[in-house]
């Protein structure tokens, strides 16, 4: 992460995306030292599984550019837009990991300890990183305000209107949810399925977070936005 952060400019959307990441796992690492969590390997294994979808994603900008990560797509071909502010591009990028990769590590990780989601002290440390991340989503919208003469731009104030419908926690026990459901549904068939519909439904999501704010837009502004993004995704 932090060779991706020294990479790349720090208005570039993955950099925005990448800072409050990187921020997030040195509190959970530090917590995994100082005895926070019950089942430290798990949180340990989990957080590699994690991080390594993340990177997968970012390689894909170099290795297949024509066909990155559904999920993933929205930040990564919108980043370079000057129009959308950065705590859109940090809430993208938590929306496609959190609800698309997030299950799909916390299967790996359990497959690769030899355990399931539900057994001894998984569920309870899972939670517990939600409190990190419930600081670090504040820290965020809080710089985000502090930064911004929100009573004299009318965008700043809408978009903080728009993100303030996402939260990294629903996000996560969603994907808890959907982590359960792919570690109990037998057939690769249908999991793919499943995964490819999470996938499609999560750029959705990324797409509304990052519509560009301009009040004076044809089309209806940014709730024309929104629709439109929405006719793009369902419709192909």
């Amino acid at each position: 992460m932090q060779q991706i952060g020294a990479a790349l400019p720090a208005a570039d959307g993955v950099a925005c995306f990448n800072r409050m990441y990187l921020e997030v796992t040195q509190g959970v690492e530090s917590q995994i030292t100082q005895g926070f969590f019950s089942d430290p390997d798990f949180l340990t294994t989990l957080d590699v599984s994690f991080a390594n979808l993340y990177f997968d994603a970012v390689d894909a900008l170099t290795t297949q550019p024509s066909n990155l990560p559904v999920a993933w797509r929205p930040l990564l071909l919108d980043r370079s837009n000057p129009g959308i502010y950065p705590i859109q591009f940090a809430l993208a990028g938590m929306n496609a990991h959190i609800n698309h990769d997030l299950p799909i590590a916390l299967v790996q990780t359990c497959m690769q300890l030899g355990t399931a989601p539900e057994a001894g002290t998984h569920h309870d440390d899972y939670q517990k990183v939600d409190r990190l991340l419930d600081a670090a989503e504040q820290s965020i919208r809080q710089s985000f305000e502090s930064g911004h003469a929100l009573q004299t731009d009318r965008d700043a104030q809408t978009v903080l209107d728009l993100v303030g419908n996402w939260s990294i926690n629903s996000a996560r026990d969603v994907a808890w949810q959907t982590a359960l459901a792919l570690w109990q549904c037998p057939d690769l068939a249908v999991k793919d399925l499943m995964m490819d519909g999470v996938a499609r439904t999560v750029a959705m999501a990324s797409r509304c977070l990052l519509v560009v704010p301009h009040r004076a837009e044809s089309g209806g502004g940014l709730c024309g936005r929104v629709r439109r993004s929405f006719d793009v995704l369902l419709n192909g």
